[in-house]
C-alpha cells in the first residue's frame, strides 16, 4: 500500500481502488456472527455479532476486559472461536494463523507493541517481507523503502538505529507504519493513541481519514470519549464479553448514556477529587541531573500530596522519575527522603527505602509477561515472609488472592500468566506489588493508560485513599483532564527542564500548556 503527502497541508492520501461490486458502501465489509471464546473457566466473548461498513471508522469501547482486545485476536487468527462465523466481502473465513489473517487483508496494530527492540527501524517496518537479492538482504532497497516509509507518516526517525532506542510514542508509530505498508483493506487500532504526542495524534487521524476515504474497513479500540466523537462513524460497546449497543456516533451521542452503558452504572465524575491535609515535606529532590534532562530538577513533595506531572512526550518527566528511582544513575544532585538524605545504587535500593515506580512501558518494564499474576504480584513483597531463601506459596497465594479481590483484578486466579490480562488489569497488578510493601513515595508514570473509565475511577479512589494515608504520591500524565483532575499541584516540564510549579487553582488547561508548548 502507497501512503503519500499532498504537500503544504500534510494530508495524507491513498490510490483509489474501486470498491468491490458485491456490496455498497452501505453493506458490511466485515461480518462477525455470534462470536463465542472460552479460557479456561472464563467465557471471553459470549456471542458477538459486529459490522463494520466500507469506509467506516467503528469505535468499540468497554471496560478492561469487557472483550475488545479478544474480538481482535480472533480477527488476527491468535483465538479460534469456539462458535459463530467470520466474513469479509460476503466471503467466509477461518484465520487459524496470523499469517492467514495478513494474507486476507487484516491488520491489527496492537496497544502492546510487537517490535522486535533489538533490531533496527527499518527491519521493524519490514519484518516478514525483508528485500533481498539472491538471498541475501538488500541494505540499501531496505533503508530507502523505510526512509520513504517514515517520511509518509511525518516522522523523522534515523531508520538505522535499533528500536529500543525510540520513545514509546516513536514505537507506537512504527507499529502504525509497520501495518500500513501492507495492503490491508480491514486495519484494526488498539488504544494507537495512548503513548503518542499531540504531533504524532494528529498525523494519526489523518492517515485513518485517508484510510477511511478510500474505503477501508477501520475499527478504533479507545477509551477516549474525545476521540469518539471525532472520528468514529458509530461505536460498539462491549462489556463483561458481551455487545451491549452499537450507536451512531456525533455529537447526538449522550455521554453519560455511554458510560452507564459501558460500566453499569453512572460515573458523575470520574475524577472524584478529595481535598486533604497535607504535612510536611517527605521527598526533596535537589538539582539532580542526569540523562533526559537538559538543566537540574529541583522540587519537594509533601506528605498526603498528589503532584502532578504534565509536559509533552520528550519532556524529560519519565527520565527524572527514573533519576529519582535508581533505574539511571544520575551525574550529580541529591534527594532527601523524609528529612535523610539517601542515594539509591539501584532500583532495590529504592524499595527497600521506601520509593516505588509503577513505569510508563508495563509490557517492557513493568511485567514479567510469562510469570504468574501471582508471581509478579509477589516478586517484591516475597522477601518480608520467606526464611532461608525458601519460598512461602502459601503466603504468596494469599497475598495473590487478597489484592486480586481488594483491586477488581479480572483474571482466573493468581496461576494465569499475567500476559494473558488485559493492559488495564496488568497495571492492577503493579499497583498491587506495591500496595502490599512499605511505601511512602509512589511514582506513577501514567498509570491509567490504556485503562477504560470505569477502572479509572478506582485507581484514582486508591491515588486519594494512599494520600490520605500520608503517603506522597506523584502522578506523571500526558492526559491533561487528567492531571487537573486529580493532582494538588502540578509541575509542568518542556525539553528536559522544569517551567512552572502551579498549585491546583492556578492549573488550568490554558496555563499547563501555554508552559508546555515549545516556543
Amino acid at each position: 500500500m502507497t501512503v503519500s503527502h499532498t504537500g503544504e497541508t500534510g494530508q495524507v492520501a491513498l490510490p483509489a481502488q474501486a470498491p468491490s461490486p458485491a456490496l455498497t458502501s452501505t453493506d458490511p465489509y466485515l461480518q462477525l456472527d455470534g462470536i463465542t471464546v472460552r479460557f479456561p473457566g472464563v467465557l471471553a466473548l459470549d456471542q458477538v455479532s459486529l459490522d463494520v461498513r466500507r469506509g467506516e471508522v467503528h469505535g468499540l469501547m468497554g471496560e478492561n476486559g469487557a472483550g475488545k482486545s479478544t474480538l481482535l485476536k480472533v480477527l488476527s487468527g491468535v483465538n479460534q472461536p469456539a462458535a459463530g462465523s467470520l466474513l469479509l466481502d460476503g466471503v467466509e473465513q477461518q484465520f487459524v494463523t496470523t499469517k492467514a489473517a495478513i494474507a486476507a487483508g487484516v491488520a491489527i496494530i496492537y496497544q502492546e507493541l510487537h517490535l522486535v527492540p533489538e533490531l533496527t527501524v527499518a527491519e521493524n517496518l519490514m519484518l516478514g517481507a525483508l528485500p533481498n537479492r539472491f538471498g541475501v538482504l538488500d541494505e540499501k532497497a531496505l533503508l530507502a523503502r523505510a526512509v520513504r516509509e517514515l517520511e509518509r507518516l511525518g516522522e523523522k526517525i534515523d531508520p538505522a538505529q535499533q528500536v529500543k532506542n525510540l520513545s514509546i510514542g516513536q514505537r507506537q508509530m512504527i507499529e502504525i507504519g509497520k501495518a500500513l505498508m501492507r495492503d490491508a483493506r480491514v486495519i484494526a487500532f488498539d488504544e494507537p493513541t495512548s503513548s503518542l504526542s499531540s504531533r504524532e495524534t494528529t498525523q494519526l487521524f489523518r492517515i485513518i481519514r485517508a484510510l477511511k476515504a478510500e474505503g477501508r474497513a477501520i475499527i478504533y479500540v479507545t477509551h477516549r470519549m474525545d476521540e469518539v466523537y471525532e472520528l468514529c462513524d458509530r461505536v460498539t460497546v462491549f462489556r463483561d464479553g458481551r455487545r451491549i449497543d452499537t450507536f451512531e456516533a456525533g455529537d447526538g451521542l449522550d455521554r453519560d448514556r455511554l458510560i452507564s452503558c459501558m460500566v453499569g452504572r453512572s460515573i458523575a465524575d470520574v475524577y472524584g477529587y478529595r481535598s486533604r491535609e497535607l504535612g510536611g515535606v517527605q521527598l526533596d529532590v535537589r538539582e539532580l541531573m542526569g540523562r533526559g534532562l537538559r538543566e537540574p530538577a529541583s522540587f519537594k513533595a509533601r506528605k498526603g500530596e498528589i503532584l502532578g506531572f504534565f509536559g509533552l512526550v520528550g519532556a524529560g518527566r519519565s527520565e527524572l522519575m527514573k533519576l529519582i528511582y535508581g533505574a539511571v544513575k544520575p551525574a550529580s544532585g541529591e534527594i532527601v527522603l523524609k528529612g535523610k538524605r539517601v542515594r539509591f545504587a539501584t532500583p532495590r535500593d529504592a524499595v527497600r527505602a521506601g520509593v516505588a515506580l509503577c513505569p510508563e512501558d508495563r509490557k517492557q518494564e513493568g511485567i514479567v509477561s510469562i510469570a504468574s499474576v501471582s508471581d509478579n504480584l509477589n516478586i517484591s513483597c516475597r522477601r518480608h515472609f520467606s526464611r532461608f531463601n525458601v519460598l512461602n506459596g502459601r503466603k504468596e497465594a494469599q497475598t495473590a488472592k487478597e489484592f486480586i479481590s481488594k483491586l477488581s483484578i479480572k483474571t482466573r486466579n493468581g496461576d494465569t500468566p499475567i500476559g494473558t490480562l488485559s493492559g488495564g488489569n496488568q497495571q492492577k497488578v503493579i499497583l498491587s506489588r506495591w500496595l502490599a510493601e512499605d511505601i511512602d513515595v509512589f511514582l506513577m508514570d501514567e498509570p491509567t493508560r490504556g485503562i477504560d473509565v470505569g477502572a479509572r475511577s478506582e485507581i484514582y479512589g486508591l491515588l486519594y485513599g494512599l494520600a490520605e494515608a500520608g503517603r506522597t504520591v506523584i502522578v506523571v500524565s500526558s492526559d491533561l483532564a487528567e492531571v487537573i483532575g486529580v493532582a494538588d499541584r502540578v509541575i509542568v516540564m518542556k525539553e528536559g527542564c522544569i517551567v512552572g510549579n502551579l498549585p491546583k487553582a492556578q492549573a488550568t488547561p490554558d496555563a499547563l500548556i501555554k508552559l508546555a508548548l515549545p516556543r
